[in-house]
């Protein structure tokens, strides 16, 4: 049987550390809490599971305080794990199984973490493959400030162990503020990155947070070295924020970019959406049904499903026909995300 140490970075978690620990603290051989300045009682709570608890200086660095908790592990195997997980009673009894069979040629085990759109961050799927239990041989470094990833080759396991993503709220003011950060840095966020922030914003952010990102995805619009994804991403935000401040030069400009390269569901609803702003629905239906019927998105799964669909039946219900827009609604009404993501998942 394989042994285990859980790594956790904690930061204010009082109300759910508990939680966590009470479906896991069993199934592991020791527990190592990394504390990155916490004022409330989570300390506390963390020393009736453990001793190994230590402090690490927050420097706006998820990779430094994670690299930090795997070099304080002493098992064979390590644990990763936030505090707003919780495994339930057939999973814990798969868990000992694993700990009982796993190959000892496997580097990783991935698990499926699943509850992911209660909060609506930089996920398009409810349940997907995410990267768990790590060989503490290998010598796995975290790399990125932000939604790290570890660096590696491995020989990779998927198990079907589900781990309930269980967060008190939604992470997307903290993680953009984060992306500002490096930004206002003059950090070059690496392709990974650049696309993380960019579905960030079109999952979960508000007009204020397209404004504040809008000069950078500009820059990145012309930016030497990026590639055709990362220039149509780009261009999809910039795109948006100009019209979220009515600026149509700077909107066609961005908009055409992506038409330029082969177009996407996210650029189309956001055509759409400019006609039907100017009360032109001919042509917001054109759009609209191009977002549903004829393209992909790259950013909001939804921006190729139900998004576009919705904004058929305002168009229809604009121009007076009910019964289009009633089929419309219908149709958005019944669209569903697809299950699941089993890539491997580096954030």
């Amino acid at each position: 049987m394989i042994t285990v140490s859980l790594c956790m970075i904690v930061k204010n978690e009082e109300r759910i550390l508990a939680r966590c620990l009470d479906s896991i603290a069993d199934l592991v051989d020791e527990i190592i809490i990394v504390d990155t300045g916490s004022t409330d009682a989570t300390r506390r709570i963390a020393a009736g599971y453990t001793d190994r608890i230590y402090d690490f200086e927050w420097i706006g660095d998820f990779s430094a305080a994670r690299n930090f908790a795997f070099s304080k592990a002493g098992m064979e195997y390590i644990y990763s794990a936030d505090a707003d997980e919780v495994m339930d009673e057939e999973n814990r009894r798969a868990f000992r199984l694993l700990k009982e069979t796993l190959l000892p040629e496997i580097d990783i085990v991935q698990m499926y973490y699943t509850n992911q759109l209660s909060h609506g961050t930089i996920y398009n799927f409810d349940r997907e493959l995410r990267p768990k239990l790590f060989k503490r041989l290998r010598t796995f470094q975290w790399q990125g400030a932000i939604h790290e990833q570890v660096g590696l080759q491995p020989v990779i396991y998927d198990s079907e162990i589900e781990i309930q993503h269980l967060p008190e709220n939604n992470h997307k003011d903290r993680d953009l503020a984060a992306f500002a950060r490096r930004i206002e840095a003059g950090d070059r966020l690496d392709q990974r990155l650049h696309n993380i922030y960019a579905k960030e914003l079109f999952i979960s952010g508000e007009d204020k947070d397209f404004l504040a990102a809008r000069e950078f995805f500009r820059q990145s619009c012309h930016e030497i070295g990026r590639s055709e994804d990362e220039i149509k991403e780009a261009a999809c935000v910039a795109a948006r924020a100009a019209r979220i401040c009515s600026d149509a030069e700077d909107f066609f400009k961005y908009a055409l970019k992506v038409i330029a390269c082969e177009g996407c569901s996210e650029i189309c609803c956001e055509l759409g959406e400019y006609y039907l702003q100017k009360q032109d629905i001919d042509e917001a239906v054109i759009w609209f049904y191009n977002g549903a019927f004829e393209t992909e998105s790259i950013l909001n799964i939804h921006s190729g499903g139900d998004l576009p669909l919705a904004g058929l039946a305002r168009c229809y219900r604009a121009a007076g026909n009910e019964e289009q827009a009633a089929e419309y609604e219908r149709l958005a009404g019944e669209w569903k995300l697809p299950e699941e993501d089993t890539q491997l998942r580096k954030s």
